[in-house]
């Protein structure tokens, strides 16, 4: 029973139900209102599905702890900050020498779940709210969107976990076994497939200006081609990427400009944690202070560092180098020069937040700066790794990402052509270890780096020791740990 009680706290959302600007529909307002006058509101529905967009801004959620698993572990990124700053856990993450009470894992493993729990929520209420019928089906299929996403997340690092699909009742005990009661990696990946089909029918493929940033049709084709591509379902991923490339998506024309605020939410963007600067602030809870330079001249924390390997990694002449790693003397792009002062070499360029621009007002903490989750990139780069699988072009999409990047076309495509491009597009977009570990070269590549791979363990992260035992020891950890 306390497990189940500590997964689905949050699913009582009408403690954070959030009153909703016209012009902003991330604004956060905590409701003081009762279940009963929340749900007679006008705005009740919108206000139902912003709460699930809002999980996305919480610390444990996108935040440190995610920075350490899906980043810190890969051969892209150093601990970082002073030797003796260890970040909790996070020298183990780098080293790979973590264990299932590594604080990481169980912060990750909450934040997730209380959005699944906002979602089974909004999900639960929507459908008897007295709306539009095309605005009821819309906040659905943007519910089931967001809710994928938790579970993408949660599936890559655990592989199998407990599968909530509504809001569970505290006195039913099959909601009890089932929060606490691992089903199967592809149970997951299934429910995640029909939450995202059924989104593909019901988002639009653009909003307008108030609602700039919502989910929309080419976002749930573009996290279901990356669910399939995860899953090696190499057909399915090319006919979604051909799909989303038809919808006029476009590359940004210079690939440091997609880091900046005019950068957010443009023709390459198809998917965006929205930050927003005002007072209070209403970004992502220490997204970009953590990653910050540290030490004297500096402006953060200084986690997450690229690494040696990764700076020698570039070709020659490849743009995304200098937009990716901030160089320990340099003068940025805003004309900030980074002091020669500041602890270590290199730091995370995409996590910058502009210190000479008007609109940075001292917001570290919750900045106003998008995270980028979803881009036309990755599509290309996603189109290019499955037409290598079953057939088709793969040098177009492929060589119009290096292209962007300054560098010469290839004439002949092979997968770790694809594999490499991936690395240098997507470097310290959460995708890195991942994708080693799918890619079957997880062991080599972080054995060769320096880190502490056990094969057949390694491959998923454990389940956290703290949830077993408030499953009384209902959940079995994952081979290894």
């Amino acid at each position: 029973m306390k497990n189940f009680n500590n997964i689905i706290i949050t699913s009582l959302v009408f403690l954070t139900l959030v009153s909703c600007d016209d012009n902003e529909f991330l604004d956060v307002q905590p409701s003081k209102e009762t279940p009963e006058q929340a749900l007679s509101s006008p705005t009740a529905a919108t206000e139902l599905v912003n709460a699930i967009y809002n999980k996305f801004l919480d610390f444990n959620e996108s935040s440190f702890s995610w920075i350490g698993v899906s980043s810190i572990t890969s051969d892209d990124a150093d601990k970082g900050s002073d030797p003796g700053d260890t970040g909790n856990d996070k020298q183990l993450l780098d080293d790979l020498t973590f264990t299932s009470t590594s604080i990481s894992f169980n912060e990750v493993w909450e934040g997730n779940y209380q959005g699944i729990a906002r979602a089974n929520q909004a999900l639960k209420f929507l459908p008897d709210l007295d709306i539009d019928e095309d605005l009821r089906d819309r906040l659905i299929g943007e519910s089931k969107f967001l809710r994928a996403e938790f579970y993408f997340r949660l599936v890559r690092m655990f592989g199998g976990v407990p599968l909530i699909e509504g809001v569970p009742d505290i006195q039913n005990q099959d909601d009890i076994n089932a929060a606490n009661t691992r089903v199967s990696k592809e149970a997951i990946y299934t429910f995640i497939t029909q939450d995202l089909e059924d989104a593909i029918e019901s988002l639009p493929n653009s909003y307008n200006s108030a609602d700039l940033g919502r989910a929309t049709k080419g976002a749930a084709l573009t996290l279901l081609a990356k669910v399939n591509m995860y899953q090696g379902n190499w057909q399915q991923v090319l006919e979604l990427t051909n799909e989303v490339m038809s919808l006029g998506y476009s590359l940004t024309p210079v690939y440091e400009d997609i880091w900046k605020e005019i950068g957010e939410n443009n023709s390459e963007s198809i998917f965006e944690i929205q930050g927003r600067g005002e007072t209070p602030n209403k970004g992502v809870q220490g997204y970009f202070v953590t990653q910050g330079a540290r030490g004297a001249g500096g402006w953060g924390w200084g986690f997450n560092t690229p690494t040696e390997d990764l700076t020698n990694f570039y070709e020659e002449g490849d743009e995304r180098r200098d937009a990716t790693i901030i160089f320990r003397g340099e003068t940025l792009w805003d004309d900030f020069l980074v002091a020669e002062t500041v602890s270590n070499p290199r730091y995370n360029q995409k996590a910058y937040v502009s210190r000479t621009m008007e609109s940075f007002n001292g917001g570290d903490w919750e900045s106003n700066k998008n995270v980028r989750i979803l881009r036309y990139a990755e599509v290309l780069l996603m189109n290019a790794e499955a037409a290598i699988n079953v057939g088709g072009d793969a040098k177009t999409p492929l060589n119009m990402v290096r292209n962007r990047a300054g560098l010469e076309s290839l004439e002949n495509v092979t997968i770790m052509d694809v594999w490499r491009e991936r690395r240098a597009e997507l470097a310290f977009e959460h995708d890195r270890y991942f994708d080693l570990v799918r890619q079957g070269r997880a062991g080599a590549v972080l054995r060769a780096h320096g880190k502490n791979f056990v094969d057949g363990k390694h491959e998923l992260f454990p389940i956290p020791q703290a949830q077993i035992d408030l499953s009384d020891g209902q959940l079995v950890q994952n081979p290894g740990y």
